[in-house]
């Protein structure tokens, strides 16, 4: 591993930590200090995605974190949470072994593991994957968040 600043090869580990999915690592260049974060975890055999077309493609981490990422935006949720719910969805997927998974499923797992973290964020991401075409839908989604008295 280079350092990404200087690209220097001298490295150390600063300190380390396992949350039972990933370890965690902050790391120092020797060269030039700069300090970083790196991850390890390991890789998972996924299924296949069926999209909503019928097309398939691999399944797309990236993709999943981003979609996370841009309905917690402005949002009290931050990077460690992000990477929790993300391995948490890669874990349902693996889970289900199967070859291949509908996006629909992939989506529904995503808002299960928003909805107990940030309310807003959950109906972001639910407006965009479900399609909302009306306001009725979002003060429906955002309904089941309100005590019942």
């Amino acid at each position: 591993m280079d350092c990404p600043r200087c690209s220097g090869e001298k490295l150390s580990v600063i300190d380390s930590r396992s949350d039972g999915s990933s370890i965690r690592r902050r790391r120092e260049c020797q060269q030039c200090s700069f300090r970083f974060t790196t991850y390890e975890r390991i890789e998972l055999t996924l299924p296949m995605v069926i999209k909503k077309d019928g097309s398939r493609e691999p399944y797309d981490r990236e993709k999943v974190k981003s979609g996370i990422v841009r309905s917690c935006q402005k949002r009290p949720v931050n990077h460690e949470q992000i990477e929790d719910m993300v391995f948490a969805v890669e874990r349902q997927v693996q889970d289900l072994f199967v070859k291949e998974v509908p996006s629909i499923q992939v989506g529904e797992f995503v808002m299960d593991v928003l909805r107990p973290v940030d309310q807003v964020a959950y109906v972001r991401f639910a407006s965009v994957y479900r399609e909302f075409s009306d306001v009725s839908q979002f003060v429906d989604t955002a309904a089941d968040f309100r005590p019942e008295g």
